[in-house]
């Protein structure tokens, strides 16, 4: 703004409204105070707003024009986020095709416009008005979109926030909580809308843009519900402010965008990725929620069936070989395989993750975050890491035949893997690496133990209800006699009260593992067909996925429908 100030003194002194001097000394009181110099040429009766405007106006030959009689265009709101209009000094008048027209107070300041032509994706009409005009029509034409966020966080209450810089690893950042009062309505409801999700247990949060409104959604238990929608004008303001805190382009709105960020509540760190993806109707986000407070410390407290259990303990004790978790995205695996790491883990022991991105950071652990970008592959990193002479390593995804190969003769020269695959089951985890190009004979010496995993809802203990479905239903689902003939046999169903909403609080892990014996060592190297290999698989011990799923189903933990829903019949 100093050299706006300067410029407009050199027009007055030009047209000759005011003596060299009068003008320093104005210009010279306006910077001393922190005042705009039109704001107080007008204040002192030097020029009317009016006159002032003209003046400017023809020294940049752009028109002037009287924001005091002009009625804002709600539909025309949209093409600039009120934040934008903020920071710039700009308001939007009117727009035909790509054609916005703005009022601005600096016509001289090429790169703001070039800013504003940028974020807005518009060709401009710049007209002259006065930064206090502008401001005030500002203030009168976004107020509809403060007062409908304003019913939004009134529904919240007041909670200790702090935006961290994600690359930062002190205790600096900038306190939200300090400046709520100050901040702009969008910035107190984006942090409130992920103050709710993380307090309310939430995986993601979705906010997505339609025609006439923008929906936010929540993902808690691995299902979404809508929690409340937004004004379609408030669209771009949320969505430059999501860029914003995770330092993404704003001005970029044809192509997805990557970022991440981290927030402390109260004494609690949290990250954020965040994804940007264009859709009809604008810029989707979703925020995956990282809670670090959420990883279990103990394998013990996943709730796996004591076989299950057993085998992983066993598994994670061995000195060399290969642990693979599978299953689909969501189903838990990165949980389990953490929970790994935290039992294995040792200061005696050379610990290394590899993983894309890192999702939580471990005390005493090398993490290797994966950039392909930059050429640092899973195959790549991991090629290193068996240079940095590791004891264990944890692969975060083998994806292709490369990384694969090189996790096998890992696993073969003395070091314990852990990664993951998606398959459907654990016998098919074997299927699924020999098409992958791998030699039989060494799937079957590199692997340990394979395991299969989903996570299933948790009934809600309050208002669960006994189920009525008679024994030869529960015949057909799969229960036998013997477990219907159990002292503590009990089937429920999910109702739904104030506490959970849906009847489900929480959830739990349901795992099939599979070792790699003997017997199936010699079947996998003979080629055997997939269901005999199960088949042997299950005669040695294995407990299938929809066998442990009904094996809570019969402790009440959950209920029929949700294990049909989450496993496939065997």
């Amino acid at each position: 703004m100093i050299q706006f100030a300067k410029k407009v003194r050199s027009i007055l002194v030009k047209t000759g409204k005011l003596s060299d001097s009068d003008a320093d000394a104005l210009l010279e009181e306006a910077l001393r105070t922190q005042t705009s110099l039109t704001d107080l040429l007008t204040k002192k009766g030097v020029l009317s707003e009016d006159e002032l405007v003209a003046l400017i106006g023809r020294a940049a030959n752009i028109p002037p024009i009287s924001l005091g009689r002009l009625k804002h265009n709600p539909d025309v709101l949209e093409s600039v986020p009120v934040d934008v209009a903020r920071d710039y000094h700009i308001f939007p008048i009117d727009r035909i095709g790509n054609i916005l027209t703005i009022a601005i107070a600096n016509p001289f300041d090429v790169l703001k416009l070039d800013d504003i032509r940028i974020i807005t994706g518009c060709q401009l009409r710049p007209v002259i008005s006065t930064v206090e005009s502008i401001d005030r029509m500002i203030g009168q034409g976004y107020r509809s979109d403060e007062e409908s966020v304003g019913d939004i966080l009134n529904s919240f209450d007041d909670v200790d926030l702090e935006l961290k810089d994600a690359s930062d690893t002190g205790d600096d950042g900038m306190d939200l909580s300090a400046i709520s009062d100050e901040a702009s309505p969008v910035v107190k409801m984006v942090n409130k809308i992920i103050v709710d999700a993380v307090q309310s247990g939430v995986s993601d949060i979705h906010i997505e843009p339609f025609e006439k409104r923008v929906l936010v959604r929540y993902r808690k238990d691995g299902r979404m519900n809508e929690v409340m929608a937004l004004p379609k004008r408030m669209q771009n303001s949320v969505t430059s402010r999501i860029k914003i805190m995770s330092k993404l382009d704003i001005a970029e709105r044809n192509r997805p965008q990557d970022g991440k960020f981290q927030m402390k509540l109260g004494n609690k760190a949290i990250d954020f990725r965040v994804s940007i993806l264009p859709v009809v109707w604008g810029e989707k986000t979703v925020f995956r929620i990282l809670d670090s407070t959420n990883l279990a410390g103990d394998i013990r407290t996943l709730g796996f069936e004591q076989k299950c259990l057993d085998d992983y303990l066993w598994a994670c004790s061995a000195p060399y070989g290969m642990i693979l978790v599978t299953g689909p995205t969501g189903s838990g695996k990165s949980t389990t395989l953490y929970s790994a790491v935290r039992h294995i883990a040792d200061p005696e022991i050379n610990l290394v993750t590899v993983e894309d991105p890192v999702e939580y950071t471990l005390e005493g652990i090398n993490q290797v975050p994966v950039n392909p970008k930059r050429g640092l592959t899973f195959a790549g990193a991991l090629r290193s890491i068996l240079r940095q002479d590791p004891d264990v390593v944890l692969l975060g995804e083998i994806r292709d035949k490369e990384t694969l190969e090189i996790a096998v003769k890992a696993a073969l020269t003395g070091h314990l893997v852990l990664s993951t695959l998606h398959t459907n089951d654990a016998p098919s985890t074997i299927t699924r690496m020999i098409d992958m190009g791998m030699d039989p004979f060494m799937v079957s010496s590199s692997t340990l133990l394979i395991c299969a995993q989903r996570l299933g809802r948790t009934l809600c203990a309050h208002c669960k209800k006994p189920t009525d479905a008679n024994e030869e239903a529960l015949l057909r689902v799969g229960f036998t006699k013997e477990q219907m003939s159990a002292e503590d046999f009990g089937v429920y169903d999910a109702v739904g009260c104030s506490r959970c909403t849906n009847g489900y609080k929480g959830r739990f892990a349901i795992l099939e593992t599979m070792r790699m014996t003997e017997s199936i060592r010699r079947m996998v190297v003979e080629r055997a067909h997939l269901a005999d290999i199960k088949k042997k698989a299950i005669e040695e011990g294995m407990i299938t996925l929809r066998i442990a799923g009904l094996a809570n189903v019969a402790r009440g933990k959950t209920s029929i429908q949700e294990v049909l829903r989450v496993t496939m019949e065997d």
